[in-house]
C-alpha cells in the first residue's frame, strides 16, 4: 500500500517518545487535521459535493460533472452543513466554491423535479427550493470571504450560490444565462435580487431573453467582480491556498494578481445599452415587443429581431412574471426577494396557473422536440389576475420560506 503523507504523520506521531512536549503533540495533531481535510476528495469522491481542504480555507467542488454540476435538494443541504460548520471554525479564514468538468453549475436539477411532479411528490420538490434558498441566503450573509470560481457553464441556480457570495471569478470558458423562460419558469434563485440591481435594464433583457453573458460581459456589468484565464487558475487556486486570513482585502489582492484586462467583443450586448435601455425600460411585456418592433425598422435591425425571436419562443406567462419580479426585486432585500420567490415557484410547479413548467422541461430537457404547448399561447391571453396569483401563496395553509433572518442580517 502506497504511503501518504497522513499516514506518514500519523505513524511519526505513534513513535514519539512519552518525553514528547504537549506542545509538539498539538503541533502534530494540527497538521494531522489539516491533511485529513486535504485528503477528503479522495474519500468523498462518489459524493456530489467534494470538500477541499487546504490549512487556512475550504474549497467546496459541486460534482455532478455527468449533469453540468445540477444542483440537487442533497448538494443544497450538505453546502448548508458545510458553510455553517467552516464559518464557525476559527482556524478557516475563507470559502471557495468551484466545479468539476467544463461546468461551475448550470442551475437546479430540473429533470428531477419534472419527474418529482409527475409522480406527485409535491413536498419533495417544495424541500429543493426551500433547502436550496435557504443556502443561498446564508451565502448572501456569510461573515467570511468567499470566492467563486465561474470556469464552464453558470447558469439559473449556479449564479444563485455564487453571486450572492463576496468574489465571483470569470473566465474565458464562462457561459452565464438565467434561461427560465424558456422552460416556463421564471429567474429564481435570487435572480430577482441580483439582476435587478444592474446597470439600466439589463436585468430585465437577461430576465426576458435568457441571453448568454460571457465572462468578459460578466466582468463589465458587475455580475463578476475578477476575470482571469482559465488557465490561470491552477496558479491562482494554489495563491489562495496558501494564504493564512479571513481579512477581505488580502483575498482580494490575491484574486487581482491573476486578474487578465478584458473588453466584450464587438457583437456584445454591453455595446448596445442605449437601444436595450431604451427597449427594456417600459412598464409591459408589450410595450417592450412594439419598441423593438420599433427598433428594427431603424439601425440595430439585426439585434432587435433575433430579440423579438427569443421573445416569442418562450413562455407568456414567464415573460409576464418575471419582469413583475425584476422591477420588484428592485426595492427589496435578498431576503424579501427570495421570499417572494419561493412563493412564485410553487405556484410555477403547482400547475394551479398554468402547467407551463412541465411543458417547458418536457420539450427542451425530456422528449426533447423543442415545441412547448404554452398556456395560455399569447400574451393577451395572459391576465392581470394570473400573473397576481402567481405571486400569492398556494393556501391561506401554506406556510412562507423561513429564512434566518433574525440570526442573520438581511443583505440590503
Amino acid at each position: 500500500m502506497k504511503t501518504t503523507p497522513l499516514m506518514a504523520l500519523l505513524r511519526k506521531l505513534t513513535t514519539q517518545s512519552s518525553s514528547s512536549s504537549s506542545s509538539t503533540i498539538r503541533g502534530f495533531t494540527r497538521r494531522i487535521t489539516s491533511l485529513s481535510h486535504a485528503y477528503s476528495t479522495i474519500a468523498t469522491d462518489e459524493s456530489p459535493v467534494i470538500v477541499e481542504g487546504k490549512s487556512h480555507s475550504r474549497t467546496a467542488i459541486l460534482h455532478r460533472p455527468h449533469a453540468l454540476n445540477a444542483l440537487t435538494t442533497s448538494m443544497g443541504a450538505r453546502l448548508q452543513k458545510l458553510y455553517n460548520n467552516w464559518e464557525d471554525d476559527p482556524d478557516i479564514g475563507f470559502v471557495m466554491m468551484k466545479g468539476s468538468g467544463r461546468a461551475f453549475c448550470a442551475g437546479g436539477d430540473i429533470v428531477t423535479l419534472y419527474h418529482q411532479i409527475n409522480e406527485g411528490k409535491i413536498e419533495d420538490s417544495k424541500d429543493f427550493f426551500r433547502t436550496l434558498y435557504t443556502f443561498i441566503y446564508l451565502l448572501g450573509t456569510y461573515l467570511k470571504p468567499h470566492v467563486a470560481l465561474l470556469n464552464g457553464v453558470t447558469m439559473g441556480g449556479g449564479g444563485g450560490v455564487s453571486i450572492p457570495g463576496t468574489f465571483r471569478v470569470a473566465t474565458d470558458k464562462t457561459v452565464f444565462a438565467t434561461p427560465e423562460t424558456i422552460i416556463g419558469f421564471h429567474p429564481d434563485a435570487g435572480a430577482s435580487f441580483y439582476l435587478s440591481h444592474l446597470p439600466g435594464h439589463i436585468g430585465e433583457f437577461l430576465a426576458l431573453t435568457g441571453q448568454t453573458l460571457s465572462g468578459a460581459e460578466m466582468l463589465s456589468c458587475g455580475l463578476a467582480t475578477h476575470y482571469s484565464l482559465s488557465v490561470k487558475l491552477p496558479q491562482l487556486e494554489e495563491q489562495l491556498g496558501s494564504l493564512v486570513t479571513d481579512d477581505f482585502s488580502v483575498v482580494e489582492t490575491s484574486l487581482q494578481e491573476y486578474s487578465d484586462v478584458v473588453v466584450p467583443d464587438n457583437m456584445s450586448i454591453l455595446h448596445r445599452l442605449e437601444t436595450l435601455n431604451e427597449c427594456f425600460s417600459h412598464d409591459t411585456v408589450e410595450e417592450i415587443i412594439d419598441s423593438l418592433e420599433n427598433e428594427a425598422t431603424k439601425t440595430d435591425h439585426g439585434w432587435c429581431a433575433s430579440t423579438l425571436r427569443r421573445l416569442r419562443e418562450v413562455s407568456p406567462l414567464s415573460l409576464k412574471v418575471s419582469l413583475r419580479s425584476i422591477r420588484e426585486g428592485r426595492f427589496q432585500t435578498l431576503d424579501e426577494c427570495l421570499a417572494r420567490e419561493y412563493r412564485m415557484s410553487l405556484q410555477g410547479i403547482s400547475g394551479i396557473v398554468s402547467n407551463d413548467f412541465r411543458e417547458g422541461v418536457r420539450a427542451r430537457m425530456v422528449d426533447r422536440d423543442f415545441s412547448p404547448k404554452w398556456d395560455p399561447p399569447s400574451l393577451d391571453r395572459v391576465s392581470d389576475d394570473m400573473v397576481d396569483q402567481y405571486f400569492s401563496r398556494l393556501s391561506d395553509s401554506e406556510p412562507e420560506l423561513e429564512l434566518p433572518t433574525k440570526l442573520r442580517e438581511a443583505f440590503p
